[in-house]
């Protein structure tokens, strides 16, 4: 048999000695020592055997749940409208020389077939809608095109004979039928579109005068005819 080391049996002894010297030596910093130690193993604690779910900060990472995919319902196809494009100018101005080829045709213009929409080609296309009946709107389209081509030709008058000069002068006239429907369109007046210059069309013109400043004349001079083509956009011929 060994025999034992006294020298061992002394360490334990003199080392609970020393220990408890040095609590002696310093009993607040032991208190505060045991107290943190006892805090530290109640949280460690509470953590890992005292939590019934998952705890906010979990000390040991945990394997996120997976997130289930949610059908989704197929999109649509959008519906895509396309806009309504105006015809170009190049092709509008072709469609109107068609028309005015087509009206004279028919014996409802006499001008030349210049693809320009003037006060003219208006009176010969509203001159062909009354005497027609056409349903169609009064400007330049391809359905106002294929109305005129199927429409009927107008009837020759034999041109009426007068020697008296002042019912010459007080006879219809183109131009101021078109000046009266300018009037008419931007609401000086109600005008019956007649082509002859009445009170009613002195009074229109004089109205006019006076909104754009012009010397008030109520007649018809070459200055009123520019304004008023000025405002319409075209040509009163």
């Amino acid at each position: 048999m060994r025999k034992k080391d006294p020298r061992a049996e002394d360490v334990a002894p003199g080392r609970a000695a020393r220990a408890a010297a040095l609590i002696g030596q310093h009993p607040r910093e032991f208190v505060g020592l045991l107290m943190a130690a006892s805090a530290t193993f109640a949280i460690c604690a509470n953590a890992l055997f005292m939590q019934n779910g998952p705890h906010p900060a979990p000390i040991f990472a945990t394997r996120p749940l997976l997130k289930q995919p949610v059908p989704m319902a197929p999109a649509r196809p959008a519906t895509l409208t396309a806009p309504a494009v105006e015809p170009a100018p190049a092709h509008r101005a072709q469609l109107i020389a068609d028309i005015q080829r087509e009206l004279t045709r028919k014996g409802y213009y006499d001008g030349a077939a210049d693809g320009v929409w003037g006060a003219r080609t208006d009176i010969a296309v509203r001159d062909f809608l009354q005497a027609s009946g056409a349903k169609v709107s009064a400007e330049a389209s391809d359905s106002l095109m294929r109305a005129i081509s199927a429409g009927p030709a107008k009837r020759a008058q034999p041109p009426a004979r007068s020697n008296d000069p002042i019912a010459e002068l007080i006879a219809p006239s183109k131009r101021v039928l078109a000046i009266q429907r300018a009037l008419a369109d931007f609401g000086y007046g109600q005008l019956k579109p007649s082509g002859v210059y009445d009170p009613e069309t002195r009074a229109a013109i004089e109205k006019f005068e006076r909104d754009h400043r012009l010397p008030v004349t109520g007649q018809i001079s070459d200055r009123f005819v520019r304004a008023l083509a000025g405002m319409t956009g075209r040509p009163l011929e």
